[in-house]
C-alpha cells in the first residue's frame, strides 16, 4: 500500500506500511494547545487551592508551626530618643523624663569616641545636634560640643525641643541609671570595636535579655548577632522586604523568623510631620504604595501571633497613635512620651 501527499510542488509518494503509522502518530499523540492548557489548569488549580487554603489557616494560626517567642518584655510606650520632642534627643534629662512617663522601652542610636567611649547620639557627624561640623569618632569624649540650646524635632519639623541637659550621655551611664529599662540600641556604623563594647556593657550589667540589637544594615546585623547572639534583635531593611515577600506569596505561615521585633514607619507621616530627604520617598504615589503593603492587620497579627512585637515609628500626634491602635500595633514610638502617656490612658490602649 502507498500513501501520497500532496505539496505545492507535487507529490510525495511512501510505503504506507512504514510511513502512515508515524504520521499518524505524530498528529494524534500531540494534543491542541488549548486542550493542553485545559489539563494543566486541571491539575494545577486544585494544588493552588489546597496551597492558598493551607497558607490562609496557618496565617491565622502560626501556632501549629512555630512557638511563640517569649520576651521579658511587652512594650506598648517606645520613647524615639529618649523623647526628642520634650528634652534634648538622647540626653540623661531626657531619658528620666520618658521613665517618668512610664516609656516601656527606651530608643537610641551609639557611637565610638576617639578614646573609645560608647556615646548616644543619633548622628556621627555633630553639625545637626551641636552646630560644629566634626565626627565624634574624631574626638575624646572630654571634647565633645553640647547640643544646640534648641534643637528641631526630626519628625515633627518646625518644632524645636530644649532642656538644661545638652551633655551627650555615655551609654554606660544609661545602663546604670536604668538598670532595668528594655533599651533598643541601632548600630549604624560597620565598626567592630563598637559592636564589641556596646556588647561588652551589655554583658556587664547583665541585661542581654531586655537589651534590643537594631541597624538597618543585615552585615552589621551579623556581626551584632556574632559578637552577643543571647540579645533579642530586630528585622533590618533586606529582610523587611523579605518578610513583605513572603506574606504576600503565601509562604510566610511556613518560614521560621529569628527576629523579635519588627519597627517600621507609619507611611501617612511622611510630608505631613515628616520630610525624608530621600525625594523619591516623599512622592505621593510611593506612600500611597508603601501604606498598602505595610498597613495591613493580618501580618500584623500573625507576627504578633509568633511573638513578634511590632512598633510604628515616628508618632507625635493622636491621629496617629489611634491609626497605630485600628491597624494594631504591638507599641507606638514616640518623640512626646508625656502625649503618648495621656492618650493611653484615655483609651486604656
Amino acid at each position: 500500500l502507498l500513501l501520497t501527499i500532496s505539496f505545492s510542488t507535487g507529490e510525495l509518494t511512501v510505503p504506507f506500511s512504514v510511513a502512515a503509522p508515524e504520521f499518524q502518530s505524530a498528529f494524534s499523540s500531540s494534543p491542541s494547545p488549548p486542550l493542553a492548557m485545559s489539563r494543566a489548569l486541571l491539575y494545577a488549580l486544585p494544588v493552588l487551592g489546597g496551597y492558598s487554603l493551607t497558607s490562609w489557616y496557618m496565617l491565622r494560626n502560626p501556632q501549629y508551626l512555630h512557638k511563640k517567642k517569649q520576651l521579658p518584655f511587652h512594650c506598648r510606650h517606645i520613647s524615639h530618643r529618649g523623647g526628642a520632642g520634650e528634652k534634648i534627643e538622647n540626653t540623661m534629662e531626657a531619658f528620666t523624663n520618658a521613665v517618668a512617663h512610664n516609656t516601656d522601652l527606651l530608643e537610641l542610636d551609639c557611637h565610638l569616641t576617639k578614646d573609645g567611649r560608647v556615646v548616644v547620639s543619633h548622628d556621627l557627624n555633630l553639625l545637626r545636634q551641636t552646630g560644629h561640623n566634626v565626627n565624634i569618632s574624631d574626638l575624646k569624649y572630654s571634647e565633645l560640643p553640647r547640643y544646640k540650646e534648641h534643637l528641631e524635632v526630626t519628625f515633627n519639623a518646625g518644632y524645636f525641643s530644649s532642656g538644661h541637659d545638652r551633655q551627650i550621655a555615655q551609654l554606660e551611664e544609661v545602663f546604670q541609671k536604668f538598670p532595668h529599662m528594655p533599651i533598643s540600641i541601632e548600630i549604624k556604623e560597620d565598626n567592630e570595636e563598637l559592636i564589641k563594647k556596646v556588647s561588652d556593657l551589655v554583658k556587664k550589667y547583665q541585661r542581654s535579655d531586655r537589651t534590643i540589637w537594631a541597624s538597618v544594615s543585615s552585615s552589621i546585623m551579623n556581626k551584632c548577632r556574632k559578637e552577643n547572639p543571647d540579645m533579642p534583635f530586630s528585622f533590618t531593611w533586606c529582610r523587611g522586604m523579605l518578610l513583605l515577600l513572603l506574606f504576600y506569596t503565601g509562604l510566610l505561615p511556613f518560614v521560621p523568623l529569628q527576629e523579635s521585633v519588627v519597627s517600621t514607619i507609619m507611611p501617612s507621616i511622611i510630608s505631613s510631620s515628616y520630610y525624608p530627604p530621600n525625594s523619591i520617598m516623599r512622592n505621593w504615589i510611593m506612600v500611597r504604595l508603601m501604606e498598602k503593603l505595610l498597613m495591613r492587620k493580618s501580618l500584623i497579627k500573625h507576627l504578633q501571633d509568633r511573638g513578634i512585637q511590632v512598633y510604628f515609628w515616628v508618632l507625635n500626634q493622636e491621629p496617629y497613635f489611634q491609626r497605630a491602635c485600628k491597624y494594631g500595633a504591638t507599641g507606638i514610638m514616640t518623640d512626646y512620651p508625656s502625649t503618648l502617656r495621656t492618650f493611653m490612658e484615655s483609651t486604656e490602649y
